[in-house]
């Protein structure tokens, strides 16, 4: 009999949804990720401060996404090492380089910065998710919920916290911020410290070849990175450039940084709400849902341009934009693999580098024909993003791979 790639290994089935340790990770997501929002609702202020362009503050978002080219080697490390400390130290880290966003008197001195809170981030978000899936047992959607749920609600966290900041001590304040990071990681130490993982993360790794593993599984990758190319512009025009959008048509600093909260929020809700709806429908149909209603709404807000319309189109992208990432998640993590935790580095890998060259064409574009037609370019490639999610509904079938 052949074996898929997509099983159901009776003896994962069977465990029992750990609640502990999946909100334990799903908080330790919260904290971490609350510092790594910090850069968009301030984007108005450093690119006034240094007098940069849209261009090169996306140059600001990729060094931020620069060590997750380094991921496959992190992931392959994560296989051999404790990955709970990767988790424990890694708030504490990213709040140091976030919190001195606003201190920082040079370009130079921020994308230093920035490529530290990337190192932070990837040492983090690579073996996260290979420890809610153990713990999810055969619910691995909710867990996957639970943990993006962190992640999104601390983006809803992070800019009203440093925008709190800002409005207390000033930009060149903000660095007051960090010791909320470190407590984090002290108490991450004290809750993790005796956190029992399944075998294969504590012990002797399960070895495999990795790049006959990556090979095998080069088709999944290919649709999921067109569907992830054409999200990401969307993505990116509403997270990284949402305040600069609303800035340049007249709305406060604060307001928009309120909208990119709502945004996140929401979203929020939609990545809770996904996750456990495609345990019941299926991933590739919840996808395709998703994407639909993302691509509608990314309309409906181009053409809102008034303060009693604006917050609830947010809300309704924001819960379609940011369902597709436990979907995804959970895809990588059912797939029949000796190298989880590998094979979700070279996700993560694939997801930031495309998000990565995205920031920069929006940017290069957002400066030669302005964030408008930006805007609306980023609407209609979100469409194409459809037909990806339709091709993943053939792609996850067990009888069309096999191993």
């Amino acid at each position: 009999m052949d074996k898929h790639l997509f099983s159901k290994r009776g003896k994962e089935m069977s465990k029992k949804y750990n609640k502990t340790s999946v909100a334990t990770i799903s908080l330790a997501h919260l904290a971490h990720d609350t510092y790594s929002a910090f850069l968009a609702p301030i984007l108005p202020l450093l690119i006034e401060k240094l007098d940069i362009t849209l261009y090169m503050a996306a140059f600001l978002d990729i060094a931020r996404k620069v060590p997750s080219l380094l991921n496959p080697f992190f992931g392959l490390l994560a296989e051999r090492t404790d990955a709970r400390y990767f988790v424990i130290l890694s708030p504490a880290l990213t709040a140091f380089a976030m919190s001195l966003l606003g201190v920082a008197n040079s370009y130079a001195m921020l994308i230093i910065l920035l490529i530290i809170s990337g190192i932070s981030s990837t040492l983090f978000h690579i073996p996260s998710p290979g420890i809610i899936k153990a713990s999810s047992g055969n619910k691995i959607g909710m867990g996957m919920s639970f943990y993006m749920v962190g992640g999104e609600l601390a983006r809803t966290l992070g800019p009203l916290l440093i925008m709190a900041g800002v409005s207390l001590w000033g930009l060149e304040g903000t660095w007051r911020l960090m010791p909320f990071g470190f407590l984090a990681s002290l108490i991450l130490y004290y809750k993790l410290k005796d956190f029992k993982l399944e075998q294969r993360f504590t012990k002797k790794p399960e070895k495999g070849d990795a790049l006959a593993e990556a090979k095998l599984f080069l088709p999944l990758f290919g649709i999921m990175s067109g569907y992830m190319f054409f999200q990401s512009a969307m993505k990116m025009a509403t997270t990284l450039y949402l305040a600069v959008y609303l800035t340049e048509h007249g709305f406060s600093l604060w307001y928009a940084s309120i909208s990119l909260s709502v945004l996140q929020f929401f979203g929020v809700i939609g990545t809770f709400l996904s996750g456990s709806i495609s345990d019941k429908i299926g991933r590739q149909n919840m996808l395709v849902l998703t994407s639909i209603g993302s691509a509608i709404s990314m309309g409906l807000f181009l053409f809102s341009d008034n303060i009693y319309t604006l917050f609830p189109i947010l809300a309704l992208l924001g819960i379609f934009m940011f369902s597709g990432g436990p979907i995804l998640l959970a895809v990588i993590h059912e797939i029949d693999t000796k190298m989880p935790i590998f094979m979700n580095s070279l996700y993560m890998s694939i997801n930031f580098s495309i998000s990565s060259i995205v920031v920069l064409l929006m940017g290069y574009f957002g400066d030669v024909i302005g964030l408008d037609k930006t805007y609306m370019t980023a609407t209609i490639l979100a469409f194409f993003a459809i037909p990806f999610a339709l091709l993943l509904n053939l792609m996850i079938k067990p009888k069309i791979i096999q191993r």
